[in-house]
């Protein structure tokens, strides 16, 4: 019963909210979902993307140190091993890329080549097993 009351409510937000997109839109109607972004200056944007990239880089840079805090919290504890410092931790971030995702070869395709044959079998076994189960369902069912 609180499922159904809480899905109609649901509903009429989302058609609150619907009706309301709907009159910003005739009110304005260069107005989307990315006109924020078209309506910004060239410098603008050039400060957006400069901070953008900051803070790309310092995300890059917490995760070694959340590595490395990782490292120094449990494996000293758990194994009896060296605490590590940051760029240790950074190594071993490299180390287990290489290992676990095989290191980058020159050619470009062979990832591609692989991702196209693991999906050309999912596709045939997606078809196996769709044409199973209708042949397996009753014709009665199906109306």
């Amino acid at each position: 019963m609180m499922d159904e009351i809480k899905k109609e409510i649901q509903a009429e937000i989302k058609k609150e909210f619907q009706k309301d997109w709907e009159k910003e839109k005739r009110r304005n109607p260069g107005t989307d979902h990315d006109s924020w972004w078209e309506e910004r200056r060239i410098g603008m944007k050039f400060f957006l993307g400069f901070l953008m990239g900051i803070g790309f880089i310092g995300l890059i840079f917490l995760f070694g140190w959340v590595v490395m805090l990782l490292w120094n919290w449990l494996i000293p504890e758990i194994f009896g091993l060296k605490q590590i410092s940051y760029w240790q931790a950074w190594g071993l971030l490299v180390l287990s890329s290489i290992l676990f995702k095989g290191f980058p070869s020159g050619g470009n395709d062979s990832g591609k080549r692989g991702d196209k044959r693991r999906r050309r079998e999912l596709k045939k076994i997606m078809k196996e097993d769709v044409s199973g189960v209708e042949n397996r369902m009753d014709p009665e069912e199906l109306n």
